[in-house]
């Protein structure tokens, strides 16, 4: 399978290519710059550009089965200028399966139902900058067509750490009492979603 991947190298992102790659799969890598990815494969390919700009991300998902998203915020407006290009291109090439790394700012309320968790006393951030941009990709998501099979993965507290392989997850919630999640445990359930997968058209709220 052709697997495309933006934001390869984040942490998440990085973890999911080589997850991919030990798995035999091609990757199509779409970087700013090739050297950030540190790594020569014969199944990798990266695709030099910018994920807000519609040519780089045709070519980067052309022929591809699925697309998998670990762009982060950037402290800008990289998700809210790269997910309408990328729907659009998406269905342009009947791309239907993505699968989208978040925040879990963007789950539900429990505390406050009709609110977001960046939205209520949940949340501990001062800023909601970051959240609101997750929240710009989760409406986008919402109002698309059918077609577009769609999960949105919100890891809460994200610390560098292995898979581990006990975490769990909730739909449209995060799970109770969950305080963090390694990256190695957010990048092992975005990948297995991406090549599997049980949640579809929904968010998925992670933590150990």
């Amino acid at each position: 399978m052709q697997i495309t991947l933006l934001g390869a190298t984040g942490r998440v992102g990085r973890e999911v290519m080589l997850r991919a790659l030990a798995d035999g799969h091609r990757v199509h890598a779409l970087v700013r710059s090739a050297d950030k990815l540190g790594l020569s494969h014969p199944q990798l390919t990266a695709i030099v550009g910018d994920a807000r700009e519609e040519a780089a991300l045709k070519q980067a998902v052309a022929d591809s089965s699925v697309v998998i998203s670990g762009l982060g915020t950037d402290g800008g407006d990289t998700l809210s200028a790269c997910f309408p290009l990328l729907l659009a291109v998406m269905e342009q090439q009947e791309i239907h399966r993505l699968v989208t790394v978040g925040t879990a700012g963007i789950l539900e309320s429990r505390s406050e139902p009709g609110l977001l968790r960046y939205q209520s006393s949940e949340s501990k951030r001062r800023s909601t900058r970051a959240a609101e941009e997750h929240h710009a990709v989760l409406r986008l998501l919402q109002a698309s067509a059918e077609l577009l099979n769609w999960t949105l993965v919100c890891p809460t507290y994200l610390p560098d750490g292995p898979y581990t392989g006990t975490y769990r997850t909730e739909q449209d919630y995060l799970p109770e009492g969950g305080l963090q999640i390694t990256v190695g445990d957010t990048a092992d359930f975005t990948y297995r979603e991406a090549v599997g997968g049980a949640f579809f058209r929904c968010r998925v709220g992670l933590a150990e």
